[in-house]
């Protein structure tokens, strides 16, 4: 059986970089559901940045002290 061609990746738009953060803070993203609002974006950001910080810190040459 010869392979599908698969389809060219669509480019990323600015809604679905905020819904990956929305995620973060707890947005379920269901059909139905409204956009996230304030406090689900600010949970989000706020989780990011400790992902963030903690990839940061997990590199040795990048601490302090």
């Amino acid at each position: 059986m010869p392979d599908q061609a698969q389809a060219p990746p669509r480019a990323k738009t600015l809604s679905t970089y905020l819904t990956k953060v929305a995620r973060l803070g707890g947005y379920l993203a269901r059909t139905r559901d409204p956009p996230p609002g304030n406090t689900v974006m600010w949970r989000g950001l706020s989780r990011l940045t400790d992902i963030a910080l903690g990839a940061r810190l997990a590199i040795p040459e990048l601490r302090c002290g």
